[in-house]
């Protein structure tokens, strides 16, 4: 496995993947942990196996690579171009629905290179469907054992360069030095592996549900990562990871964990059902995503939990959308780019 760089089919965006190796670590933090949460424990053993993790965040020029395409889904909808249909429906993505307040969206800024925000967990998901159906390779969103485990990089203590918070900064942004922002990523110093704004910036969306009683189910157990997820049955908590600009040093040690709440994360959504795709309330401005690769490819009835909707909420909410035409759903793959030039070209 090496480090490699990328260009997303069809568009002119790079993005960087950074090999992390397998191994073992534990899991959450240490009782005496200062700023510990009773949900970060008990700590357990987790055996990794190997994966490229993306270097950066998910940047606003990868994520509206992928925003582009509800227009253009629409557009080959209306003509009756590339219908989905039973038999290729399992190729189908949805496109993010245009932001209802974009102000609030993009107050933050919305640089090439900053990190992409407010998108809710199903969306990073579908993102990472679409971009594996364009590359023929499978992405998904990490896990919340991969995620810690690729922070720490082989380290045991509170942040990946110690336990010195007043060392944050030279690592992260967050509140006392963000200045109420998101900011480029990359800017800090990377962890040991070569992953960049692990700490701070935006916090990052896993695949698992944050659980009342943290890892209890798990604790003092020795598990495989695919063993020590929790996959969602309900719409939230979800788990994001790593803390964001607005958040104070404790909120983003290695073992910190953010659980999303929809009805408040969206309260000020006017549509009903509300969005899949976006959050309109703080602190949905501090939560974007990066992206994983496993070594082997994915198996199916696991492509479908870390890519489709997964509990009975979120799939009303989608399909409502698209009947109601709010929403749109269209294939993804590897000649989707092609389609895209002929499509203009007729235009």
């Amino acid at each position: 496995m090496v480090p490699y760089t990328a260009v997303i089919p069809g568009t002119d965006v790079k993005y960087e993947m950074v090999p992390i190796p397998g191994g073992k670590f534990k899991m959450g933090s240490p009782d005496a942990e200062a700023g510990r949460d009773a949900t970060e424990g008990p700590q357990f053993e987790v055996t990794i196996d190997p994966f490229w993790m993306g270097k950066y965040e998910i940047t606003w020029a990868e994520y509206k690579s992928y925003m582009n395409m509800y227009p253009i889904l629409k557009s080959f909808q209306i003509r009756n171009m590339r219908a989905v249909t039973d038999d290729n429906r399992s190729l189908a993505i949805t496109a993010p629905t245009e932001l209802y307040d974009p102000s609030f969206t993009f107050e933050k800024g919305e640089d090439p290179r900053q990190p992409a925000v407010t998108m809710t967990q199903y969306a990073a998901r579908q993102y990472t469907k679409w971009l594996s159906g364009m590359t023929n390779l499978h992405f998904r969103l990490p896990t919340e054992a991969e995620w810690e485990y690729a922070c720490r990089a082989g380290t045991t203590t509170a942040y990946h360069f110690g336990d010195d918070a007043e060392q944050l900064g030279d690592y992260a942004w967050f509140y006392p030095n963000a200045e109420e922002t998101t900011h480029p990523v990359g800017q800090k110093k990377p962890n040991p592996w070569g992953l960049y704004d692990m700490h701070g910036n935006v916090a990052e969306w896993t695949l698992d549900q944050l659980l009342d009683d943290g890892f209890k189910r798990f604790g003092g157990k020795s598990l495989k990562a695919a063993d020590a997820v929790v996959w969602p049955v309900k719409e939230w908590p979800r788990v994001a990871r790593g803390g964001h600009w607005d958040d104070d040093a404790e909120q983003c040690r290695c073992a910190s964990r953010l659980g999303s709440n929809d009805p408040e994360w969206k309260a000020n959504d006017p549509n009903f059902p509300l969005s899949p795709w976006w959050f309109t309330d703080d602190p949905a401005r501090g939560v974007g995503f990066r992206i994983v690769r496993p070594l082997r490819p994915i198996a199916k009835d696991d492509l479908v939990r870390c890519w489709e909707p997964d509990v009975e909420t979120v799939k009303y909410d989608v399909e409502s959308r698209l009947q109601e035409g709010r929403g749109v759903l269209g294939l993804t793959g590897p000649d989707l780019p092609n389609a895209i030039k002929a499509l203009k070209d007729s235009e």
